[in-house]
């Protein structure tokens, strides 16, 4: 029996977050009496509560919904919330969003995206070509679609695009029929705590793909796959060796124009009006998902020439003739090279001033020598101090320890107050802020003095 028919009321713990929201958003849209919990007030709660969800910003039970029969939280939540605490102890049914997810995906066709990065994107561009082509999904995002504003809408059709983390190992509740695997790179070693381990996790969500299903994998992600009863197909920008890739590519007027060469044929004449090379790889993993679905190729280019992006996903905060401020969620090595490497592509001349906040001090540690590697990419670099999250201190891992290995000249810590007063009076021209903590709101207050 579906667990979904019997809900009128749920409580989401966490209600902020962004994979959160959006199942807040869909029962919501159900018909079902939606409420909830978290830390901090945010421009996504108050969206939230103007669509008519209640939400509360203390950790108290006389704030909760008792007559909830289903309660969802994220791991980000301490053990020690007197919230979950009293859902637990008095008998609640208390699941994870990973169980919620499979609740809704198990009886859809669902198209899966997965990867340590690329994976919210590559989400977004694929719900957005079915929606924009009229093909028609139920998309819950990890990020907020900038053509729409929202990380989630409905559609009739039982068909549903969903990023499928692997935090937690959340991803392996899914059962997809189209599974992309975007990257494998060693993150959430707190979680896995080997790169192997990591592997064999992407290893087993592959496993999930329901019999007569597409795996489509990025080229260079080594892990075990087993073939049996799935279709396996590769993607890559200019690789040519890949089953779907690109050529001729070429920047006007800040925009790629590129062909994609698939196994029937070539798709010419694509326009990507999103910068970064890495978000062409990610348009031809979405593309490859919709030629698998029988997409009509100009409903395709259309689409793809229409997204205007994810926010935080090299986003222009301003831009023009004199001023870029480009805001990204970059929190990982690979992720930071390519933002860098996307920046350079576009504005080969200029000094590019690189801010970054690293996330956690536990993937700080990890990822040290790889940080301090790409950090030296940039022209000048300015990092803030590390956001902790969940995470308490570790002894020695600050942002100081990235600053003592970098080889760059031009490079210095500031608190937010500093980068503040920074901004005011910088004549850079090319300012690339990344991070994903709460580095989001410097970016706005930033913006407003950058563009004085």
């Amino acid at each position: 029996m579906n667990p979904l028919t019997n809900i009128k009321r749920i409580y989401f713990i966490g209600i902020g977050g962004i994979g959160m929201s959006a199942l807040a958003r869909y029962f919501n849209t159900q018909g079902v009496k939606v409420s909830g919990y978290d830390k901090t007030p945010t421009t996504l709660t108050a969206d939230l509560v103007q669509e008519g969800i209640l939400i509360h910003f203390e950790d108290d039970i006389q704030k909760i919904d008792k007559e909830a029969t289903v309660i969802v939280y994220t791991p980000a939540i301490p053990s020690d919330h007197t919230e979950l605490n009293y859902y637990r102890d008095n008998g609640y049914l208390v699941v994870k969003r990973s169980d919620v997810l499979n609740w809704i995906t198990e009886n859809a066709f669902t198209i899966a995206i997965a990867g340590t990065h690329g994976k919210t994107t590559t989400t977004s561009m694929t719900a957005h070509i079915l929606r924009h082509s009229g093909y028609g999904c139920n998309a819950f995002l990890g990020g907020i679609a900038s053509n729409y504003n929202t990380n989630f809408w409905s559609h009739e059709k039982n068909v549903v695009v969903v990023e499928a983390d692997e935090y937690d190992r959340s991803f392996l509740k899914l059962a997809p029929n189209v599974a992309v695997v975007t990257a494998v790179d060693p993150d959430h070693l707190d979680i896995y705590g080997t790169a192997e381990e990591v592997l064999k996790a992407f290893g087993q969500f592959t496993d999930k793909i329901k019999s007569g299903g597409v795996l489509i994998q990025k080229m260079g992600t080594e892990f075990n796959v087993n073939r049996t009863h799935k279709m396996v197909f590769t993607y890559g920008y200019n690789k040519d060796e890949a089953s779907y890739h690109t050529q001729n590519l070429k920047v006007v007027d800040g925009s790629y124009h590129f062909d994609i060469v698939h196994p029937g044929g070539i798709m010419q004449d694509v326009v990507l009006n999103m910068g970064g090379l890495h978000n062409v790889e990610n348009a031809t993993a979405a593309i490859a998902i919709a030629i698998n679905l029988g997409i009509e190729e100009q409903k395709i280019i259309e689409a793809v020439a229409a997204f205007k992006g994810v926010k935080r996903r090299f986003e222009y905060k301003v831009k023009t003739a004199n001023k870029v401020l480009i805001d990204d969620y970059a929190h990982h090595p690979e992720e930071l090279n390519a933002l860098i490497s996307g920046v350079r592509s576009l504005y080969p001349n200029e000094k590019m001033v690189l801010v970054f906040q690293p996330h956690l001090y536990s993937r700080t540690q990890d990822q040290a020598a790889g940080f301090m590697e790409v950090l030296d990419k940039a022209d000048e670099v300015i990092l803030l101090p590390i956001y902790p999250a969940r995470e308490l201190p570790i002894e020695g891992v600050t942002s100081e320890l990235l600053l003592s290995g970098m080889n760059l000249k031009q490079k210095q810590v500031m608190s937010k107050e500093a980068l503040m007063e920074w901004a005011k009076t910088t004549t850079d021209k090319l300012i690339v802020m990344a991070g994903a903590g709460d580095i989001d709101v410097c970016i706005n207050q930033v913006q407003d003095l950058y563009e004085k």
